[in-house]
């Protein structure tokens, strides 16, 4: 059976997710950056209020992978916390200046997380030779690959996507993720030969404000078409058709 992956941030998106019959979420903030960790409120929160598996992102910043000391000490700590909360796993990835995995700094924060379930996130992406990174992932065990394939989307990516899994066999767990929705996931599963999907924005609803007055002359954020009255939500409805259509899918 193909399990589903939802990336989201929030508590709605969180329950809502679990209500459209996703297997696991991956938790974050600041997806327009393309995820941070997220605060230890909402780890705790959503942790409290779900059945399904939390996975939970471990990025102190936007931007690149390759981090400072200060910085890699803030993720040795959210791993701790993430960890103590109870989370089923973690999401992470080091990487070096030339590009390759940081194998020592992600060997120390995966031994900080066992026994959580490890996903090594899409800095794999920015690797200069995946199959190396592939056998670097291997050495150190982890349990999981996010990745499109070092491409736009996990479509694009498709070719790569299927080398990489007939190489990891089952040693490793290669999810797709990048562009992944309704119309494109049987495809994908079929041309590539993996069991897992990881998708956020295809499953994403602009969901309006509930207050009655709302004030027309400002934006309080730093983007002037945004809308404090409207909020980018993950919505059940969404993932429902996302799950319905990989659940038709033969096993690959």
């Amino acid at each position: 059976m193909t399990n589903i992956e939802i990336c989201l941030t929030g508590i709605e998106s969180a329950l809502a997710a679990q209500a459209g019959g996703a297997d696991r979420i991956e938790l974050c903030d600041n997806l327009a950056q393309g995820g941070t960790t997220p605060s230890l409120g909402l780890m705790t929160e959503v942790r409290r209020r779900l059945h399904i598996a939390v996975h939970v992102i471990i990025r102190p910043r936007g931007g690149d992978f390759c981090y400072s000391e200060a910085e890699f000490a803030v993720m040795q700590h959210d791993v701790l916390a993430a960890k103590k909360i109870g989370v089923a796993g973690v999401v992470l990835g080091v990487l070096r200046p030339d590009g390759t995995i940081d194998k020592l700094r992600c060997r120390e924060l995966i031994e900080r997380a066992l026994p959580l379930s490890i996903t090594f996130h899409r800095a794999f992406d920015m690797t200069p030779d995946p199959f190396a990174a592939l056998d670097d992932l291997l050495e150190l065990g982890v349990d999981r690959l996010l990745t499109s394939g070092q491409a736009g989307t996990a479509v694009q990516g498709q070719t790569l996507i299927r080398d990489l899994q007939q190489r990891a066999g089952e040693r490793l767990t290669i999810m797709a993720g990048g562009g992944v929705n309704a119309q494109n996931a049987l495809q994908l599963l079929a041309a590539t030969g993996i069991r897992e999907l990881h998708a956020g924005s295809s499953c994403t609803e602009l969901v309006p404000s509930q207050m009655t007055f709302q004030n027309p002359n400002l934006v309080l954020g730093n983007d002037a078409a945004a809308s404090e009255y409207a909020v980018p939500q993950i919505t059940a409805r969404r993932v429902r058709e996302l799950v319905t259509a990989v659940r038709v899918a033969p096993s690959p």
